[in-house]
């Protein structure tokens, strides 16, 4: 994920601790942590996929 993206998620964490978020806000907030979320899983299977087991 590109580091602005994760730097806007963040930056939306800490407004919404500030602030209550207008729809618009949440509605990115929710796309990129949608992204984020999805992302994360891709290299964690692909990690587990390339795990071979030696006995």
């Amino acid at each position: 994920m590109e580091k602005e993206k994760i730097n806007r998620i963040n930056q939306l964490a800490k407004l919404s601790k500030e602030r209550a978020l207008t729809a618009e806000e949440k509605s990115e907030q929710q796309e990129l942590r949608k992204e984020f979320i999805k992302e994360i899983r891709a290299d964690v299977r692909s990690q587990l996929e390339s795990i071979e087991i030696v006995d």
